[in-house]
């Protein structure tokens, strides 16, 4: 039986700006001081040391990982913690040079307890350690690999992961796009309809039903933020925030006071094909903006291309069905969720290790596919909508300036959501028969394409626009 992944483990509420970088390493911190505790070591802990490998450690300080490690140690959880508090956990960290645990206990931390190496670990690009301390000796010694989108390993517990998985009974195993492609063909069943019997197996349908519209409330909700806050991106670039300006303009005269007003609004503005591509830019770039800002996001599937998916799903509530409502939301992110995690078991989504094909490419692929259901294409359409999106981004570099997650990657979103509607009407016009191109060949096609990318395109900040665009020349 194929491994499963849930729709929740690709769609997770967190901070940005990274997935990989801040939510990955703030997850394998929490986990280590969960490891201390089950082990009775946190009561003898009083020093404790952080290493940084490879691509963490070359774009660390641009993607927030020393303060994503912070805050993980303190034991904060990304997907509750007031954004707010956030701020002031490091800033009371770094100032008091103490780290505190639930509990009320404290040991020093300096700001060299974090030790950045250029060094790549062999298992993965995006690695570090954790080593803990008393009066000294070293009592634990911990590595984990943030592997994109939020998902944490150690180098050998995966294969124990997917083991466990694997002796739960689902309906519908599914490794490959054309498991997938046939079980609807069979069953007379659409995507997301598969994907929900599947999700069965381990949540109730109430629990899935409110997971899914917690998941959308979140993205609605940043959106909201993005296109309301006006000013310029932290971290020395400089980069004027644009959604609220766009977003200005579109909307004119129209009122509301809420989120969901706000849908109201828009949808009574006026349409014209230039208005609905300025709408589309608007709601993802709003996404990324509060992501580059240390706001909370939907890993979709991971934070720097948590833009796509809302922009495309918004797109389609204001645009393209004024009656749409939670069914065709849930259906969407289904269906978004499942081809997700088609490539994550075939390909990588770490930008670290295939460059953005891999984030915005994947994204865009996710976008594509749903809204092709949600227009009334078949499933084998659906799927040929994910491939054609992903096909047109093979090759994507990463190579974020300063290391960090806004020039290119904010516009990169835009352009994803974009490619993704253009996908879903090529396929509701094409006989999926008829096509050359399988999904799952592009997959494999990508994750030969990053193999064979060099490691500079990798979210290293040592190529292209990273190196001819520099910090000092903004």
């Amino acid at each position: 039986m194929s491994q499963f992944i849930s729709v929740f483990d690709m769609l997770k509420i967190g901070v940005g700006p990274s997935s990989s970088h801040t939510l990955g390493p703030w997850r394998a911190a929490e986990q280590w001081v969960k490891t201390l505790r089950e082990h009775n070591l946190l009561e003898k802990l009083d020093a404790v040391k952080v290493d940084l490998y490879g691509s963490l450690s070359l774009t660390g300080k641009g993607h927030a990982t020393d303060l994503a490690i912070l805050l993980g140690l303190s034991e904060a959880d990304p997907e509750y913690i007031p954004i707010e508090d956030v701020f002031i956990i490091v800033d009371r960290i770094n100032t008091q040079e103490e780290l505190y645990f639930k509990g009320g206990k404290t040991i020093p931390f300096y700001k060299d307890s974090i030790v950045f190496n250029r060094d790549f670990l062999p298992f993965h690009s995006n690695g570090l350690t954790f080593r803990g301390f008393c009066k000294g000796e070293e009592i634990s010694t911990e590595t984990y690999f943030s592997i994109g989108g939020g998902f944490i390993v150690q180098e050998n517990d995966h294969l124990e992961e997917e083991i466990e998985i694997n002796k739960k009974n689902f309906p519908y195993p599914i490794n490959r796009a054309i498991q997938l492609e046939e079980y609807c063909e069979k069953e007379n069943l659409l995507i997301s309809d598969i994907v929900f019997k599947n999700e069965l197996e381990i949540n109730s349908a109430e629990k899935i039903d409110a997971e899914l519209s917690r998941i959308w409330d979140t993205m609605l909700e940043c959106m909201y933020i993005g296109c309301h806050t006006e000013g310029t991106l932290p971290g020395g670039l400089n980069v004027k925030r644009r959604a609220f300006g766009t977003h200005q303009k579109l909307i004119k005269d129209a009122t509301y006071k809420n989120p969901k007003e706000w849908i109201k609004a828009i949808r009574s503005t006026e349409v014209k094909f230039r208005e609905i591509l300025k709408w589309v830019s608007c709601f993802a770039l709003s996404v990324n903006e509060v992501n580059a800002s240390l706001g909370r996001v939907v890993t979709a599937p991971t934070n720097g291309s948590a833009g796509v998916i809302p922009a495309v799903l918004m797109y389609y509530l204001v645009i393209e069905n004024h009656e749409a409502d939670f069914k065709q939301i849930k259906q969407f992110l289904l269906t978004a969720g499942e081809i997700g995690s088609i490539f994550k078991k075939n390909a990588t989504i770490s930008a670290a290790m295939g460059g953005c094909q891999a984030e915005i490419g994947v994204s865009s692929a996710m976008a594509a596919g749903a809204l092709t259901e949600l227009l009334g294409g078949t499933p084998a359409q659906s799927l040929s909508a994910a491939e054609i999106a992903m096909e047109h981004h093979l090759g994507l570099t990463c190579d974020p300036i300063g290391g960090l997650v806004q020039v290119p990657c904010i516009e990169r979103n835009s352009m994803g959501a974009i490619k993704a509607i253009h996908a879903a009407e090529i396929a509701l016009e094409t006989n999926p028969k008829e096509s050359l191109v399988h999904l799952d060949k592009v997959i494999d096609t990508m994750w030969e394409t990053a193999k064979d990318m060099n490691k500079n395109y990798k979210e290293t900040s040592e190529g292209g626009l990273a190196v001819t665009v520099r910090m000092v020349d903004c």
